[in-house]
């Protein structure tokens, strides 16, 4: 029997690591562990947790890191009691591999005590760029850190093997998000407007908005976004609420504000992930900066418009508009998304994120080296022929 750990911090992160956790509690020889730390735990976040509990996965442990506050102390003071948290988990329940996914503060500081205590990273989504945001070090930090890498496309399997990684430990399994998008249940548009209390009668955009982590101006970007929003009153727009980083809790304030005041704006903390889905399959277009619009909802045949530079550098499908912070950008960019011409290259879009089978890939492997392989915590730094 071996046991395997698969902590998470967020609801996206979550709506991820559902899949895995199902399909590594139906092996036979495969103990799993779900750990839930970070905003999850937080009332300020949606105490995201109850989620994880509606889903029937029962939570092994609880670790509670999160600091008071979105500021860059509290980030750090947050990973500091992560890394405490997580390395007397880890020198207790001594599992034999630990599946992390992306690119969090939260997710290096566990990374850090995994190291600490040898226990071997399996990581999830490596080899990324996002050069708007602090997540592009700490995704490479945490690569350097693990075992096992599993990428959402063979450019990024490419890229993690460029950081010294040998090949035989990188795989290409694809995006578990398009495999969501593709095999998730989700709601009939009559359920979902009853599950948030709006009539869905007229066309919607779903919005998403984090915090820019290596930019300053996170308040005036959001200002921006909601001239914009407002410039469209034909439109219903139903936002979800910002990560934990650094100005989230202002980005939530802003935007609870704004749906209070505006009929046709809907705002939640958290849909949970078959909501989300559900409302992304039914809207119009995306708008915001989270990494979904770039990856999970091109499967959906729908525009997003990607606002500023938090995703800058990720591969992208023919769907997504790129486009700057200001109001005249965005509107400009709304009205090519809904033009006719933009709507047919949206349906006709190719995701370049997998096929839709990244669980049995990622599972297979994990398999493979646990039962099969010499996990060899040793590595060798893999050069590669300029």
């Amino acid at each position: 029997m071996k046991k395997i750990s698969v902590v998470t911090a967020t609801r996206a992160e979550y709506g991820l690591l559902k899949n895995f956790i199902i399909a590594l509690k139906k092996e036979a020889n495969i103990e799993v562990e779900v750990v839930v730390t970070g905003a999850h735990l937080s009332e300020g976040y949606g105490s995201t947790y109850r989620e994880i509990e509606k889903d029937g996965i029962i939570i092994n442990k609880k670790i509670d890191i999160l600091v008071d506050g979105t500021s860059s102390v509290a980030a750090s003071k947050s990973m500091g009691l992560a890394i405490i948290g997580f390395a007397e988990y880890f020198d207790e329940s001594k599992p034999d591999a630990v599946l992390l996914l992306g690119d969090r503060y939260e997710m290096l500081a566990v990374a850090c005590a995994a190291m600490n205590s040898r226990v071997p990273i399996f990581h999830l989504h490596g080899g990324e760029t996002t050069e708007g945001a602090i997540d592009e070090a700490i995704r490479h930090a945490i690569t350097k850190m693990s075992y096992l890498h599993f990428t959402s496309t063979d450019a990024y399997r490419r890229r993690v093997i460029q950081l010294g990684e040998a090949p035989e430990r990188v795989f290409n399994v694809g995006a578990v998000g398009v495999e969501n998008v593709l095999k998730e249940p989700k709601l009939t548009k009559g359920e979902l407007g009853n599950s948030i209390d709006m009539k869905l009668d007229s066309p919607y955009a779903v919005v998403t908005f984090h915090p820019v982590t290596l930019e300053g101006n996170v308040e005036a970007q959001c200002n921006e976004l909601l001239k914009a929003v407002i410039a469209f009153p034909q439109y219903k727009f139903i936002i979800t609420g910002a990560n934990a980083d650094d100005g989230g809790s202002m980005i939530n304030s802003l935007f609870a504000e704004f749906a209070s005041k505006h009929d046709n704006v809907y705002f939640t903390l958290s849909l949970g992930l078959k909501r989300y889905l559900s409302v992304l399959k039914y809207a119009s277009f995306v708008l915001g900066n989270s990494s979904s619009g770039i990856i999970e909802v091109p499967s959906f045949g729908i525009p997003t418009i990607n606002i500023g530079n938090r995703q800058k550098g990720r591969i992208q499908a023919d769907s997504i508009i790129n486009v700057g912070t200001d109001t005249k950008e965005i509107v400009d960019a709304i009205n090519l998304a809904m033009s006719d011409d933009f709507k047919r290259i949206a349906r006709r879009t190719v995701n370049p994120y997998g096929d839709g089978n990244t669980v049995s890939k990622t599972v297979s492997v994990i398999k493979d080296q646990l039962f099969n392989q010499r996990i060899d915590l040793a590595k060798k730094f893999y050069d590669i022929e300029f």
